[in-house]
C-alpha cells in the first residue's frame, strides 16, 4: 500500500503502523469472506497474493533503505520473489504452465514476514526496543526465505522434467510432431 510507504519516509511511523494494521485487517477479513461465501474469481487469486507482496516487498525495501531492517534480507525477500515470478512466467513461455499452490514453508514465511516487519513499525511507532525481538526475527525470516525459495526451485525443477504438460495446457506444436 502506498500510503504505508509514504507515511515511513514522511517520518509518521504511528500512522504508518495503523495503516498497516487496518491493511492487514481488511484482507484477512476479505479472505474470511471470499471462503465463506465461495466468492473466489480467478483474478483474484492472483491480484491478492500479489497485492500481499507488493506492500511486503515495498516495505522491506524502505526498511533497508533507512538502515531498519539489512539491506541482504530486502535483496532476499525480493530476490525470491522474482525467482517466482520468472519461474511460472518462464514455464508458461516454454508451453509448461505451472499452477501455483502455496506450500506450508512459504505460508509460515508469510507470517514471518508479516509480523518482523510489524515489529518494526511498531518499534518505530512506540519506540519500543524491539531489538533483539528484530534481530531474532530477522534471522528466521532469512532462513524461512531461502527454505521456501529452495522448495520453489525443486518443485519447478521436477515439475519442468515431467514429459507431460501441466492439466488444461495445450500441447504445443513441437510436441504434436
Amino acid at each position: 500500500m502506498p500510503l504505508t510507504i509514504w507515511l515511513l519516509v514522511s517520518d509518521e511511523p504511528i500512522l504508518a503502523f495503523w495503516i498497516f494494521v487496518v491493511a492487514g485487517i481488511s484482507d484477512g477479513i476479505d479472505g474470511f469472506i471470499a471462503r465463506q461465501f465461495n466468492q473466489h474469481s480467478r483474478l483474484g487469486t492472483y491480484l491478492d497474493p500479489l497485492a500481499d507482496k507488493a506492500l511486503l516487498v515495498s516495505i522491506y525495501v524502505t526498511f533497508a533503505i533507512t538502515g531498519e531492517l539489512p539491506v541482504w534480507l530486502a535483496i532476499l525477500v525480493v530476490s525470491r520473489d522474482l525467482l517466482i515470478v520468472g519461474g511460472v512466467v518462464l514455464a508458461w513461455m516454454l508451453d509448461r504452465p505451472i499452477a501455483m499452490r502455496p506450500r506450508a514453508i512459504s505460508k509460515i514465511n508469510t507470517v514471518a514476514q508479516i509480523v518482523l516487519a510489524s515489529v518494526v513499525l511498531a518499534d518505530q511507532a512506540f519506540v519500543l526496543n524491539m531489538a533483539f525481538v528484530t534481530s531474532m526475527l530477522v534471522i528466521l525470516v532469512g532462513l524461512l526465505t531461502v527454505a521456501s525459495a529452495g522448495f520453489y526451485v525443486v518443485d519447478w525443477v521436477r515439475h519442468m522434467g515431467t514429459g507431460a504438460a501441466a492439466p488444461g495446457s495445450s500441447p504445443s506444436a513441437d510436441s504434436a510432431k
